[in-house]
């Protein structure tokens, strides 16, 4: 009898407590204590299975066996990168809306180069300038993130963190609690005067932990005998990047040492993701997320896995590595959400903000068509080439983010036709290796570039930050380094991207119809009952919402 009163008294205090919590949350709305929104740089969507043999219970296979998967969930916009994407993915909108068009851009007006966020009117707090001059002022929308402010009247808590400022101070938005990222000057992580004028005291004490030095100390070694990594090609391939004075891309990689020479360097090993969860966890613990009575949201980016791929290439046992060791990070994240937050009361969504492609000879090494598009080569030819058809030198001052800016002052000064011009520029890249396409996006519309492709470059486009012509290369072609790789075409290597929500109102679950990045936003924001970003174009994911 006392067993049976004991058990009713505690699904009481149970229901009690949801009950409360969803008054205090918004008037009756039931929404979870805690949003988790995890971005993996650079993860392609095939690498939710590529590793899978080898993955735990608890992290990857975790998302999959209780979450909702959106297999076929593609990038709508170009390019795809790093800045452009996490903004898609938390405002629900297009870069032609919400103005953030490449980590940076030629601002048209004045043809200087701006970086993303940022920002001369705000100084660095507990870090040093320039890494600490940054802001989301020129984040043109909302978030969804700003959106739960608003909607509780700025008492949810909003979290930002990442080894990168970008990738913590947009997912973040224009109102938040705060956003983290790390300064390699110092070994620390940092804010700048947009969010505060001093590092909260548990920052402080995270960063006197010297976790950094720590978590190098023991170098970096394969977690399994690398005889075992099946999924990658041999170690020390001709493509692959090295450290700074590495003489061979091979295991073990002496990251202790390079550490010291620049704290830069662990992100580029797996420890960089590890560092992250921990100051996500710090950051849980130092604000009481997910514990008071209205929802919070803690955004992260897992940026080690970019900054690896950047530097050996999909197919080195280095990704592989660190994807099988972020598993294990990320089972230990969220049994940790399970036993702070509570089991079902935290939403979690994992995905990505672009995809990777293949190392150029690692390509050409099996007989796959592709290579490099090699624009500040062609740039001063081209410039050439329209300095002797016009008279007048270095029309073209950037051929960043696969487009022509043009100086125009220069094209005014001289009364060119800048139809002609374009017309010019745009003949002599359909000359060039690997050019499939070149545009002037003022007639894209009419023009006979084939969907999906239109479409990507009318979201992308934002007349105040993009050039007047733009160029799509072949498939397989990309406009980087013979080390490593890079990302930022249209194709599927880049542009198809996992998609995984888990705990609180979600049923296990797959979908294969395509849906958006830009429908990620809104499928929160339907899930949370609250406003969709100011600029979103995005559409709810109805079989995640019903799948409650």
């Amino acid at each position: 009898m006392l067993i049976k009163r004991y058990v009713s008294a505690c699904v009481f205090l149970s229901v009690l407590s949801s009950i409360v919590f969803s008054h205090a949350s918004g008037q009756g709305v039931s929404r979870p204590k805690l949003v988790v929104g995890i971005v993996v740089d650079q993860m392609r969507w095939d690498y939710l299975y590529r590793y899978s043999p080898r993955y735990t219970t608890g992290g990857f296979k975790r998302l999959l066996n209780e979450g909702f998967s959106c297999e076929n969930t593609l990038i709508s916009h170009l390019p795809s990168y790093t800045a452009v994407g996490h903004s898609t993915i938390f405002t629900g909108s297009i870069p032609a809306i919400h103005g953030i068009t490449g980590n940076d851009w030629i601002d048209q007006a004045s043809g200087k180069s701006q970086y993303c966020t940022g920002d001369t009117t705000v100084t660095p707090v507990g870090g040093a300038s320039p890494a600490g001059n940054m802001s989301p002022r020129h984040l043109l929308a909302s978030t969804i993130t700003d959106e739960l402010r608003l909607a509780t009247n700025f008492r949810s808590k909003v979290v930002g963190v990442s080894l990168k400022d970008r990738a913590s101070i947009l997912p973040a938005g224009h109102t938040p609690t705060a956003a983290f990222w790390f300064d390699d000057r110092n070994g620390v992580f940092s804010t700048s005067t947009w969010y505060m004028h001093e590092l909260p005291e548990w920052v402080k004490r995270f960063n006197a932990e010297n976790e950094p030095e720590k978590l190098v100390a023991g170098g970096w070694n394969t977690l399994y005998p690398i005889t075992t990594y099946t999924e990658s090609t041999s170690d020390n391939q001709p493509w692959e990047g090295t450290f700074p004075g590495e003489t061979a891309p091979v295991f073990p990689h002496d990251i202790a040492g390079y550490y010291k020479l620049d704290h830069d360097n662990i992100r580029s090993s797996p420890f960089g993701n590890t560092l992250t969860l921990d100051f996500a966890r710090a950051a849980i613990e130092g604000y009481s997320l997910g514990q008071g009575g209205t929802t919070d949201f803690l955004t992260i980016n897992c940026a080690s896995t970019d900054y690896v791929s950047h530097k050996y290439g999909p197919n080195s046992i280095e990704v592989e590595d660190v994807y099988l060791r972020l598993d294990k990070d990320l089972s230990s994240f969220f049994n940790y959400l399970d036993n702070k937050v509570g089991k079902g009361n935290y939403l979690v969504f994992l995905t990505a903000d672009h995809g990777g492609s293949h190392s150029v000879d690692f390509m050409a090494a099996h007989g796959i068509p592709g290579n490099l598009v090699e624009s500040r080569n062609f740039m001063k030819v081209l410039n050439d080439t329209l300095a002797a058809r016009f008279g007048v030198k270095d029309l073209v001052i950037s051929t960043m983010n696969y487009y022509l800016s043009y100086n125009q002052v220069k094209i005014r000064n001289a009364g060119l036709d800048f139809d002609q011009v374009k017309k010019a520029s745009i003949d002599f890249l359909r000359r060039q290796p690997g050019i499939q396409y070149a545009i002037d996006v003022s007639t894209v519309a009419s023009s006979t570039v084939p969907e999906p492709l239109k479409t990507m470059i009318i979201n992308g486009y934002n007349y105040r930050r993009c050039g007047d012509v733009t160029f799509v290369p072949e498939p397989g072609w990309f406009d980087g380094s013979r080390k490593g790789t890079t990302h930022g075409t249209w194709n599927p290597q880049d542009t198809h991207i996992p998609l995984v929500f888990m705990g609180w109102g979600i049923h296990h679950g797959a979908l294969n119809r395509t849906v958006h990045m830009t429908d990620i936003a809104p499928t929160v924001a339907a899930l949370l009952h609250i406003q969709m970003p100011n600029g979103c174009v995005g559409q709810v994911i109805e079989e995640v919402v019903t799948a409650r």
